[in-house]
């Protein structure tokens, strides 16, 4: 992921936005939206150990085929599982892969947010370290 700042300019009026950029925003969005769903992970987990059939899948969850197999095209758009056919049977499997983009994403996005937290914690430090200590106050007992 590279970062980039950019001048707009637009009826006369500049400004600059800063951005990540990633190679592939579209494919990583796909990824993230076809992660996005409960049942969506669920088969994911449920092909990653072996490879299974749209109809073993949808026998798993409580929706008819046909929602089965609309959850598995959003998951063979973000390249997330291949599908193939053998006869009648329809097989789906993990393209593990397909989860580098995302992972990179988030990867980049906690080394951006630790180093912010850090630097954070180093203010607050020196801060503390900087301010007087608070003097102790005797009190006078009224007799």
């Amino acid at each position: 992921m590279r970062h980039s700042t950019e001048r707009l300019t637009l009826r006369g009026a500049s400004l600059i936005v800063n951005h990540m950029v990633d190679r592939r925003p579209v494919v990583l969005d796909r990824v993230f939206r076809a992660l996005a769903s409960e049942p969506r992970r669920e088969i994911l987990r449920r092909v990653a150990r072996e490879r299974r059939t749209v109809t073993e899948l949808a026998g798993n969850f409580d929706m008819s085929l046909a929602a089965v197999s609309k959850h598995i095209r959003v998951l063979e758009e973000a390249n997330l599982l291949s599908h193939s056919r053998e006869g009648r049977l329809h097989w789906c499997r993990l393209n593990p892969e397909a989860l580098d983009p995302a992972l990179a994403s988030i990867e980049a996005l906690r080394a951006f947010w630790g180093k912010q937290l850090d630097g954070l914690e180093r203010f607050l430090a020196s801060q503390a370290a900087e301010r007087p200590e608070p003097r102790s106050r005797k009190r006078r007992r009224v007799s």
